[in-house]
């Protein structure tokens, strides 16, 4: 709030956020960031945006990420979970409230032009419709939320404990190993050791898909809705093979 004072709120168009941080690291918010954040957007007429390319469509067990940390955005935008990424598709929503400005504004200054070269795609359309059927039909978001849990939970219990483990963090499908080299002082890896890709190769070999990414040593796990609890218990001990692998 002191940065907008100093800037200057009419200076100020938007608030753009995730509400968990995806590929910057999966990192959720601390508890109560997005209940102070938020109060501070309205007293200042500020927009807030929620990015919910990564959390969209039931990635945290909610159809949005904003719904399950109890967000109202002016804006949300919206990309491959509408699909599944099975074809590409995005697109915006927009609040009751910035929906009725946009209509002053027709009304005051004539039709708002807006569009794109390559949009309402048929294919696309109809992946999106679909795949939002199979998500209500088999129960996915609910079982993202719940098996989510289940792997974040039995992966600390798992590695938790591990001296080259700085931290386990994540909420719904997300999950995130962060390797340090010391984790009483939280030193960071040599980064020509490069650990992050030397887990996730080790991974893989074992049939396994984790991501290594490019923040540092964090070993990143984006699974499907469809995880059995059998399927994160497999992902659990075959992370904590790799890791002993590697260390």
């Amino acid at each position: 709030e002191a940065l907008i004072e100093r800037e200057g709120a009419h200076t100020i168009a938007a608030f753009i956020g995730e509400p968990v941080l995806g590929t910057g690291g999966i990192v959720p918010p601390p508890v109560g960031y997005w209940d102070a954040i938020q109060p501070i957007l309205e007293k200042h007429d500020i927009l807030l945006v929620a990015d919910e390319v990564v959390t969209g469509f039931g990635r945290l067990g909610t159809m949005f990420g904003s719904e399950h940390y109890g967000l109202k955005p002016d804006l949300i935008t919206i990309a491959k979970g509408l699909t599944s990424a099975y074809a590409p598709l995005s697109g915006s929503i927009v609040s009751k409230k910035m929906w009725a400005v946009l209509e002053q504004g027709t009304d005051e200054y004539g039709p708002i032009g807006h569009g794109w070269t390559y949009s309402a795609h048929p294919i696309g359309a109809a992946a999106g419709v679909a795949n939002l059927k199979v998500l209500d039909d088999l129960k996915l978001m609910e079982n993202a939320g719940r098996v989510g849990k289940y792997l974040n939970d039995h992966m600390r219990d798992a590695i938790g404990d591990h001296p080259n483990v700085g931290d386990i963090r994540g909420e719904g499908m997300l999950c995130a190993v962060e390797f340090v080299a010391d984790r009483d002082t939280r030193t960071f890896c040599d980064p020509n050791a490069k650990v992050g890709p030397s887990v996730a190769a080790a991974l893989l070999a074992q049939g396994v898909i984790g991501r290594a990414m490019p923040q540092g040593d964090i070993l990143g796990f984006a699974p499907p809705f469809c995880l059995t609890e059998s399927e994160a218990d497999e992902i659990v001990a075959k992370t904590k093979h790799a890791i002993g692998q590697v260390f």
